[in-house]
């Protein structure tokens, strides 16, 4: 391979003569081959947005030439439209703090840049990927601050994905709602509920945990930008850091803010613990509900079967005809994957010690890796499960009618001890509660089909009362 060399403060360095990216990266290409993984392309998006809005900001602020300015915004537009994505070669798992993937970064730009000014690559005497690219900035402050960027982008995929499996649900609930069932609690027969208001419910849990991201959304927007080494603003205007942060915004869509206290953003990546508690709670409240739907579906003979889930693949290689929850299982496995990833965040988060936490690049793949998978299985576990279930409406009403629990709507006309013996013999006769409770002569039969009104035993009130 043809090379070109570079010196950098270590010494020469042999980079590929083709490559936009220059030393750094390519110590870093070579020392750390941990995963294979890149970094994705929202942080790319995310990094360059940020070196895009720095540029301008220190140009208009006299800091660097138009020329220099303008070569560097252009290089940035490039990037952001999709070319030179193959330069960015930095493993996720690199040097601490992220200096590796932020030089890759100034590298390709500033490479770039000197060619739209009619240099060449590597020479870096128009533009320079430290002096310029990187002008007024540091590893330690672009680097949270391009992470919170770009996790923030790619929790606006998860908002919709989670906005539509809620739609889902509800629909479902509004499908479901005129049939009765068993509920259960301790995994045994409870009183009546009705299918809908069991869907209905899980429609609100995943509600409610949105929430919990939404929070975590507004903590990544705070911005730490113009910290520079370590939070005290060395090397940059006054002005600098407000304007990257209204750059950002405009670039983005996204409200980004500038932090109260520019030292604290840098000590402290509290909100990427913040993003793993929102997940969290997300991840906890589906894996709930879904394998609440795998218990539904259990059969088809010898479980509950109160739900069929859409059969989407074969479930077996050796037992013909037999069909798995596939997706209530591909949603759980990821669920699991996004639980460990949350933890890794905490560790990272917690790790952070004096002026700087250093843990970074682990974070950024954790928050970028969960956000795309959680994503993209919402979708795909909406579109080819919830909204595609069905009900067994016989098998639900055949269990609320012989659920021994019914007598709890005795119990405001014959007491609990009365409708406890009633419960006894039915089990032991083999005997529903209303063939008891006529036996035994407790009610009248006016009474008695008022208290065992489907309508009446799915709300709140007193049935036969």
């Amino acid at each position: 391979m043809s090379t070109r060399i570079e010196k950098d403060s270590l010494g020469d360095v042999h980079v590929p003569i083709d490559a936009y990216w220059g030393s750094q990266a390519e110590r870093s290409r070579h020392l750390f081959q941990i995963s294979g993984l890149t970094e994705h392309p929202r942080m790319i998006d995310a990094y360059v947005y940020l070196k895009k809005a720095c540029a301008v900001a220190n140009t208009e602020l006299g800091l660097l030439s138009k020329e220099q300015g303008d070569a560097i915004v252009q290089a940035s537009d490039e990037v952001l439209g999709g070319q030179l994505r193959d330069q960015f070669p930095v493993d996720v798992f690199h040097m601490g703090a992220g200096t590796s993937f932020n030089m890759n970064v100034n590298e390709v730009l500033s490479n770039r840049a000197e060619e739209i000014l009619g240099g060449k690559k590597g020479d870096y005497s128009k533009v320079n990927p430290n002096d310029h690219v990187n002008y007024g900035q540091s590893t330690n402050d672009t680097f949270p601050t391009a992470m919170r960027v770009m996790a923030r982008l790619m929790m606006e995929p998860l908002f919709e994905q989670v906005d539509r499996l809620e739609e889902a649900l509800l629909a479902k609930g509004k499908e479901f709602d005129h049939i009765l069932k068993s509920g259960r609690t301790h995994l045994q027969d409870a009183v009546p509920i009705r299918l809908g208001q069991e869907f209905t419910a899980y429609a609100v849990s995943v509600k409610r945990a949105r929430a919990w991201l939404e929070k975590a959304a507004h903590e990544l927007e705070e911005l730490g930008i113009g910290g520079s080494a370590a939070g005290t603003g060395l090397n940059t205007h006054p002005d600098y850091r407000f304007r990257v942060v209204d750059l950002l915004k405009e670039y983005t869509g996204i409200p980004f803010r500038p932090t109260e206290d520019l030292r604290e953003a840098m000590q402290s990546q509290l909100c990427m613990a913040g993003l793993a508690a929102g997940l969290r709670v997300l991840c906890l409240e589906l894996t709930r509900i879904t394998n609440d739907l795998r218990l539904l579906c259990s059969g088809p003979l010898t479980g509950l079967a109160e739900i069929v889930l859409p059969p989407v693949q074969p479930g077996s290689s050796i037992m013909p005809g037999k069909v798995n929850p596939s997706m209530a299982e591909n949603m759980n496995l990821v669920l699991f994957q996004v639980l460990g990833q949350c933890q890794s965040l905490d560790y990272c988060v917690q790790a952070g010690q004096l002026e700087l936490n250093v843990m970074m690049p682990s974070m950024a793949f954790s928050a970028q890796f969960s956000l795309q998978i959680l994503a993209k299985t919402i979708e795909t576990y909406t579109d080819n499960c919830i909204v595609g279930i069905t009900a067994n409406e016989d098998t639900c009403k055949h269990y609320a009618e012989t659920s021994p629990s019914l007598a709890t709507a005795l119990n405001a006309h014959i007491g609990y001890k009365a409708a406890a013996d009633v419960v006894k013999t039915a089990l032991a006769e083999k005997k529903t509660i209303p063939q008891v409770v006529r036996e035994k002569g407790l009610l009248d039969e006016e009474t008695l089909q008022k208290s065992l009104d489907p309508a009446l035993l799915t709300e709140p009130g007193i049935p036969g009362k």
